[in-house]
């Protein structure tokens, strides 16, 4: 004969309302409070502030002066998307997407597998990798415009089958250029994540895998893969953030989006507006349409990997 436990009394409706509000440790909230505020500074208000100004003829004046800024509707977003630079610099960062995360992804994830396992001058590789992240954008487009410039390296030894014109002033091949050196710099951090996350891997999946026959491409699509599948999605959003907001490399390897705009980006082209036109509510509009844009391309890839 079975003796059934008494029901656990339930806690006052007061205490249910602070754990719904709060969580059960509400010093977690205390301890995340200050980034809390700082992300709200630093990020929520100018995203609300050019959203405001999207909405409205806006323009810099000088500190003081007050002048009328009216309602606008809808009038800087069709401004914007009637504008072919604007439409073109979109369709460069999809290329540039495209190219530059799968690489990203599968380079990263290959490199961090090799550098995990037991290999000679494991620890050199693994600083070669990074060196390019931590040094300056400035000292890493000076090596790769001595490797893809009209008298690079790159040009020396591919000879007549190099592109004409070169790499950085061909508008088929500028993008793409860009997309394949933003990949090389920024390599090293990817590695670092897919190592971190490689750690919590089971060293014992990959024995019953080898007891099972499997060959070590086999292993790595079976065990490795699926084990750092948190990783892949961090990369990947990393990637795509990234490259939208790509920036310092047309501006600095194409001299400013060159040649014929073929390799501009969104911010590139907000900068020219807001800063050198001085039509931030136009450069406004452009950055909230690229806020979405790079929302609806995370959805879309969160959706696919759920699937």
């Amino acid at each position: 004969m079975s003796v059934l436990a008494p029901p656990r009394p339930r806690p006052p409706v007061a205490r249910r309302l602070s754990r719904a509000a709060f969580g059960r440790q509400p010093i977690g909230l205390l301890l995340g409070a200050p980034y809390a505020l700082f992300i709200a500074a630093l990020f929520a208000y100018p995203l609300g502030l050019a959203l405001w100004m999207s909405f409205h003829h806006y323009f810099f004046t000088a500190p003081g002066v007050n002048v009328a800024r009216p309602f606008v509707g809808l009038d800087n977003y069709r401004t914007v998307l009637s504008n072919p630079a604007v439409r073109q610099s979109f369709t460069n960062i999809l290329v540039f997407l495209v190219i530059n995360v799968p690489l990203t992804v599968g380079l990263s994830l290959l490199l961090a597998t090799a550098l995990n396992a037991a290999i000679p001058f494991r620890s050199f590789f693994r600083v070669s990798y990074y060196v390019p992240y931590v040094t300056a954008s400035v000292a890493m487009v000076g090596v790769w415009l001595s490797l893809f410039g009209s008298g690079g390296l790159a040009n020396r030894v591919l000879g007549p089958l190099a592109p004409s014109p070169s790499w950085l002033i061909n508008e088929h091949w500028a993008m793409p250029s860009i997309a394949l050196f933003v990949t090389w710099k920024q390599l090293g951090f990817f590695i670092l994540l897919y190592l971190a996350a490689l750690q919590n891997v089971h060293k014992e999946l990959y024995e019953a895998a080898a007891v099972d026959g499997a060959t070590r491409w086999q292993s790595f699509r079976a065990v490795t893969v699926p084990g750092v599948r948190t990783a892949t999605t961090l990369v990947t959003i990393l990637a795509i953030i990234t490259g939208a907001n790509l920036f310092t490399e047309p501006y600095l390897l194409t001299g400013g989006g060159g040649p014929n705009g073929s390799s501009a980006s969104p911010v590139l082209l907000m900068y020219q507006q807001g800063i050198e036109q001085n039509h931030p509510d136009l450069a406004s509009a452009i950055g909230v349409l690229l806020v979405i844009g790079v929302l609806a391309i995370a959805g879309i890839q969160r959706v696919l990997e759920r699937d």
